[in-house]
């Protein structure tokens, strides 16, 4: 039977309606006249309507399908097609009249509205019939879809409403928040507490769970899908009739705002043309790390100085490929040469090759791992790459005829308390020694900047934060007291830039990111500028919550510019060279020696012990961070 309905064509369905009205029409005349005579006599009356009646049946069946009656869906037989059932029965009315009249047929005018009416209320009736009959046949032919709605309010009442005449799905029972409608019937469906969710979704086989709250928060939605997600339930989300229709905004809130936003300080201006053009301007310029965040907004700012060729040497093939593509659209109409470079910086063999082929005079040095967590937890890995990458980069260099090279370090280099910060240290320390060893005049100028987090990049905890909040939080922050140095990606790369230019040689410079800020603070900026509020002691009701998690391996409260506090001013207001001490030659020879040695081994231990061995306060921070830890309570 179900197969019989589905074969049904559009045309057959509106004959079937045709030949039902036509049925309807005699039914409801008949109907008219029992009311208007005795029971004998009614037959009799019908009986002198004959004449027209094959007229009336003509004249309702073209009526029918110029209104659109015959046509009309049994789901969507709704207010709108009712109102064309009147409309239509009315016409019959006239139509009924004008034929008896003028076939000299004697029949009373009340005879005629009585005729209308039954011949309406019998469509309606009728319809309603057909459909649950419909409805009837799909129920047991395939298996429906048992939904509990959660929110008995405006849209899960229309919900509802549509839902109902759906042949696979079948709403059960409503959950709402609200416990004044607690034990009611609303749309003809019981309410239940949400604390009944799992009770109901047991008794009552629900399927799948629909959320029909759409002024409630992103976050709010967000942390009622998980919840009922791990009661093994399939949770769907819709916003409300207004949205659909376009009367209200259907889009989400959680629009990303600029980090610069967060800096709570004034930006430092980023336009490469103010000063130190002339250093990278007509130069074949290598990038290392030019598919990262620092990397590909090296490759942007060195683009407007308008170099000769651009080498861009990348170790991740799909960053690689972004930041190549990107360019090629930027340098279009310019002559500037783009090469990509598929490679490591520990391949000496390379890298070699690469400074020879392309005759490089500027390096920019930004490949590292950054990422404190995972370099703690993959220390070899993230040593060899940033020590040892640079080592054999930055001595390359020089015996490649390489005028300038610039290292990108971080202030995490400073009393590292972790892997990362050492071996960006040592880092330093290998580029501070070839640059004791360059003649006056002759070779490349070796310089390093340093500077604190990059709001926005990578890893960063801005994007994490947002990411965090479309999932509906919890926003984790590590501790209260947790604070760090932050810049945006254009302004820091735009002072790379300028102190590379001033470089003499063997410079430490350090970039004034302004005070540094609590990471809670952050926080919270980024959680009330997506327009949300703070969910804590003081404000229960809120939508985020901030949960502290605790210091990760390697992780200090705060960082530090310098190792011994003297800075020195330079020709530009926001970059500072600092005066650190260096190693000797052989010390430096010493502890490479040793540092290949343990990754020749693979001597985590040893590797570690090579770092404390020559990075000042590396040993000293260890210990104080497993002391903090030790006796360090989460707090909420």
């Amino acid at each position: 039977m179900l197969n019989f309905i589905k074969s049904l064509s559009r045309a057959k369905k509106r004959n079937i309606m045709l030949v039902i009205d036509s049925i309807l029409v005699p039914l409801a005349l008949l109907f008219a006249f029992s009311l208007h005579a005795n029971g004998g006599d009614a037959f009799a009356m019908l009986l002198s309507y004959l004449p027209v009646l094959p007229y009336l049946l003509l004249i309702s069946g073209a009526l029918s399908v110029l209104l659109g009656v015959s046509t009309i869906q049994l789901n969507a037989y709704e207010s709108g097609a009712i109102g064309l059932t009147g409309a239509y029965s009315v016409a019959l009315v006239l139509v009924s009249f004008l034929l008896t009249t003028a076939a000299r047929i004697p029949v009373n005018i009340s005879t005629h509205i009585i005729f209308g009416i039954s011949f309406f209320i019998f469509s309606i009736i009728t319809r309603a019939i057909m459909l649950q009959v419909v409805l009837a046949i799909y129920r047991r032919s395939s298996v429906r879809c048992r939904v509990l709605i959660y929110g008995a309010g405006t849209t899960g009442t229309q919900l509802v409403s549509a839902l109902r005449s759906h042949e696979n799905i079948e709403p059960v029972a409503f959950v709402d928040d609200s416990k004044a409608l607690h034990g009611l019937i609303v749309a003809r469906l019981p309410v239940y507490s949400p604390v009944r969710i799992a009770q109901i979704a047991a008794e009552k086989n629900i399927d799948r769970v629909l959320l029909a709250l759409p002024s409630l928060s992103l976050p709010k939605q967000a942390q009622i899908s998980r919840r009922l997600q791990k009661m093994g339930l399939e949770v769907q989300s819709l916003p409300s009739f207004a949205q659909l229709v376009g009367e209200e905004a259907l889009v989400d809130k959680l629009t990303d705002v600029e980090p610069n936003l967060f800096l709570n300080r004034d930006e430092v201006s980023s336009a490469t043309g103010e000063g130190g053009v002339e250093s990278y301007q007509g130069k074949t310029v290598l990038i290392s790390g030019a598919g990262g965040s620092i990397g590909s907004e090296l490759c942007r700012q060195i683009m407007e100085c308008r170099p000769a060729k651009m080498v861009l040497f990348e170790l991740s093939e799909v960053a690689l490929y972004k930041v190549e593509m990107e360019l090629r659209q930027i340098a279009e109409d310019s002559k500037i040469e783009i090469i990509p470079v598929l490679g490591s910086v520990t391949d000496d063999r390379q890298v070699r090759r690469v400074l020879s082929d392309h005759q490089i005079q500027v390096v920019l040095h930004a490949a590292a791992y950054k990422h404190v967590p995972l370099v703690e937890t993959n220390p070899l890995t993230g040593l060899a790459n940033n020590v040892l990458g640079t080592q054999t980069l930055a001595s390359e260099s020089a015996k490649a005829g390489v005028e300038r090279f610039i290292l990108i370090s971080s202030d995490k280099a400073v009393r590292p308390s972790n892997v990362m910060g050492a071996s960006k240290r040592l880092a330093e320390l290998v580029v501070q020694d070839l640059a004791s060893r360059v003649p006056l005049g002759e070779g490349p100028i070796y310089t390093m900047v340093r500077f604190g987090n990059v709001l926005g990049s990578s890893g960063s905890v801005v994007p994490l934060f947002q990411e965090q909040l479309r999932r509906g939080g919890p926003v984790t922050v590590t501790h209260r007291e947790v604070s760090r140095y932050f810049m945006t990606v254009q302004e820091a790369v735009h002072l790379v830039l300028r102190a590379g230019s001033m470089a003499k040689g063997g410079e430490v410079f350090v970039l004034d990111m302004g005070k540094p800020v609590h990471i809670e603070k952050l926080a919270r900026q980024i959680i009330e500028s997506a327009g949300y509020t703070v969910r804590d002691a003081k404000n229960p009701e809120g939508d985020i919550e901030i949960e502290f998690t605790g210091l990760r391996p390697g992780e200090k409260m705060t960082e530090e510019l310098t190792l011994t506090g003297n800075l020195v001013g330079t020709t530009h207001r926001k970059i500072f060279s600092a005066d650190e001490v260096a190693l000797s030659e052989i010390e430096i020879a010493s502890a490479l020696r040793a540092l290949r040695a343990a990754l020749a081994a693979s001597d985590e231990e040893a590797a570690k012990a090579v770092a404390m061995r020559w990075v000042e306060g590396y040993s000293l921070a260890v210990q104080d961070q497993i002391a903090n830890a030790a006796q360090y309570t989460p707090l909420s």
